[in-house]
């Protein structure tokens, strides 16, 4: 892996000093771990409860060029004091691939914080997917109608003032061309060369590639049919080519499709950053190799890896997933603790937001002087300034309902009732999809350190103390798990989920 360090300190009773501290602490875990350092981000006498640090926001932003693969920060709080800002900038990081580590907090802190700031992630996507939803309504109602719905104009097609599709004589000329062409026995690369050397343009104005080729003679709208995303109907719209010429392509295709190349599979380590040695506490990453015709897929030791520092085995990763995945469902489907979160989560998220409180604050006492003024009018007493005063008031009160609008959007409040869905939805996810199990370890998984004779599991969240004996984890071959390799029988004896 590769990584940047992040380091931070707030007041004037901090020195640099402090900032050479915390880059020697990173710069050792990420040699511990095998972790290539491409560089640091440092900011000076800057608080970690405002976001408005410049070198934290250049880091922020180069997240996106894919140059490092984590954050490195001494602790947690280095990164952000603000529960909503690191939900925040945390979830931009993981869109663009990146994880904070802390190098001092292998179990980090702030349990009920850790599931709120997933939730808020979950809150977010809800919205965006309620928003999409009502977009693909109307979507849908235009491609019931074979209406356009934005996007390229495919090549040989024109829009009318009503949005549907017209033929374009001159560009349908080159559509017909290519399929005619195809079906006398050229390439899809000779269709391309002769329709550049001619000349000609793609749909986009620039010239033709094999994959603009492709694209056109595998695109149905050609043969009549109207496609936007799953409704296809067919017919919808007027065909540039006859049906018999399209179905005969299609054949042709089938036929000269040569076999795709073989590559090399990657499998996706889901306790990457995760799972942690029990010997010497590095990272446990993922190692994959192939014996006769079957792939196997380990975590091993990142010092057994690299320098033999390190006996620690390996071992399966089917396997150790798998238990950490049941573990999670037995959680989620904990009613009695699911609703003892619920009740943290409340009060902690109460905390929150001060500058929500204090805008309400200010509502009301404007109301209430707005209220006052009223009363006063009413009663004869009226002047300039009275009508002044209250022309004030009320602007003061829509600019507060403004203000109080954005901070409700920046920092969501979420209620019971939406909690209670949050986890149940939860309950139904199927565990043998690759991104649900991925959700579901994110979200509720802290840390997994895996020693000889025991796993520590630790969750986000306290107050939940679990053994599980060698008996009981092999009653968990019904998740289909390959066996784990053969070792001796003490290497897995306990498994025990303890307190944070």
């Amino acid at each position: 892996m590769t990584g940047v360090i992040y380091a931070r300190y707030s007041s004037d009773n901090q020195r640099e000093e402090s900032i050479d501290g915390q880059l020697r602490e990173c710069t050792a875990f990420a040699q511990h771990n095998d972790i290539q350092i491409v560089g640091e981000y440092i900011d000076r006498a800057l608080s970690a409860k405002t976001d408005n640090r410049p070198e934290f926001q250049q880091m922020i932003k180069d997240s996106s060029k894919g140059i490092f693969d984590v954050v490195i920060v001494w602790k947690l709080d280095r990164f952000s004091r603000n529960r909503y800002d690191s939900a925040h900038y945390k979830n931009i990081l993981k869109k663009n691939g990146v994880k904070v580590i802390s190098a001092t907090e292998a179990i980090s802190s702030g349990a009920e914080g850790i599931l709120l700031e997933s939730m808020l992630e979950g809150y977010a996507e809800y919205y965006s997917a309620e928003l999409a939803e009502k977009i693909n309504r109307g979507l849908t109602e235009n491609a019931l109608k074979c209406k356009y719905n934005g996007g390229t104009v495919a090549l040989g097609f024109t829009i009318d003032d009503e949005q549907h599709y017209q033929i374009n004589p001159t560009t349908a000329a080159i559509v017909r061309e290519i399929f005619n062409n195809y079906i006398a026995g050229m390439t899809q690369s000779e269709i391309k060369d002769s329709l550049n050397a001619k000349g000609l343009m793609n749909n986009v104005g620039r010239k033709f590639t094999v994959n603009n080729i492709a694209n056109i003679l595998s695109n149905r709208r050609y043969a009549g049919d109207y496609v936007y995303s799953g409704t296809v109907i067919e017919n919808g719209i007027p065909a540039i080519v006859s049906r018999d010429v399209f179905d005969k392509v299609q054949e042709l295709i089938s036929v000269n499709k040569k076999a795709p190349s073989r590559h090399k599979a990657i499998d996706d380590y889901l306790l990457t950053t995760k799972l942690y040695c029990g010997k010497c506490k590095a990272f446990m990453v993922g190692e994959s190799g192939n014996a006769k015709t079957r792939r196997y897929a380990y975590y091993k030791c990142v010092n057994n890896k690299r320098t033999k520092t390190c006996d620690k085995k390996t071992v399966k990763k089917d396997w150790i997933e798998n238990i950490v995945i049941d573990q999670v469902i037995k959680f989620i489907n904990d009613d009695e603790l699911i609703e003892r979160l619920i009740d943290k989560i409340l009060k902690y998220q109460d905390k929150e937001s001060p500058t929500l409180k204090a805008l309400k604050k200010q509502l009301a006492q404007t109301n209430h002087a707005i209220d006052n003024m009223i009363s006063a009018i009413e009663q004869g007493i009226i002047t300039r300034s009275t009508k002044q005063r209250l022309d004030e008031l009320e602007n003061t009160r829509d600019s507060l309902e403004t203000e109080i609008a954005k901070e409700s959007m920046t920092h969501p409040t979420m209620d019971r009732e939406f909690l209670q869905y949050w986890f149940n939805d939860f309950k139904k996810l199927n565990t043998n999809d690759l991104e649900n199990r991925r959700m579901l370890i994110n979200t509720f998984v802290n840390s997994v350190i895996l020693y000889d004779d025991r796993i520590d599991f630790y969750f986000n969240y306290k107050d939940n103390v679990k053994t599980l004996n060698l008996s009981e984890i092999e009653s968990l071959s019904d998740l289909a798990s390959p066996s784990p390799p053969k070792k001796t029988p003490c290497q897995w004896c306990l498994f025990i989920i303890t307190k944070r």
